[in-house]
């Protein structure tokens, strides 16, 4: 079992930064995938970034390649969202989730644990 904490949400303007940040608890952490997901109102949720167990590996949805930035530290048991030039079509609840693999994946479905979720919003 794997339990996930998100926090670092917030309001902020747009083209401003924010980290979000993601402890999770269990040894396992370390040899598993993670993600972060968002889902604004209105809409499915959508994944937007994995990485692979040593953080080696990392993907990210097109939307936000070259503005966000996903890693992990598995001595803190932490993953980390780091989002820059931040849009208001950014806006939304943003999620931790784990996934027994430990290789990265943007399949929603291989992901097995979910934190709370962390709001996000940027105006304009």
């Amino acid at each position: 079992q794997v339990q996930l904490v998100e926090s670092g949400g917030g309001l902020v303007q747009a083209g401003g930064s924010l980290t979000l940040s993601c402890a999770a608890s269990g040894r396992a952490f370390s040899m598993y995938a993670m993600g972060w997901f968002r889902q604004a109102p209105g809409k499915e949720r959508e994944i937007v970034a994995g990485i692979n167990w040593s953080g080696g590996t990392t993907y990210y949805v097109d939307s936000v390649k070259g503005r966000f930035t996903i890693s992990r530290d598995n001595a803190r048991n932490t993953v980390y969202l780091q989002m820059t030039r931040l849009k208001p079509e950014d806006t939304g609840v943003y999620y931790c989730a784990a996934s027994t693999r430990s290789t990265a994946t943007m399949i929603g479905d291989e992901y097995h644990y979910w934190g709370q979720g962390t709001q996000v919003t940027v105006s304009s």
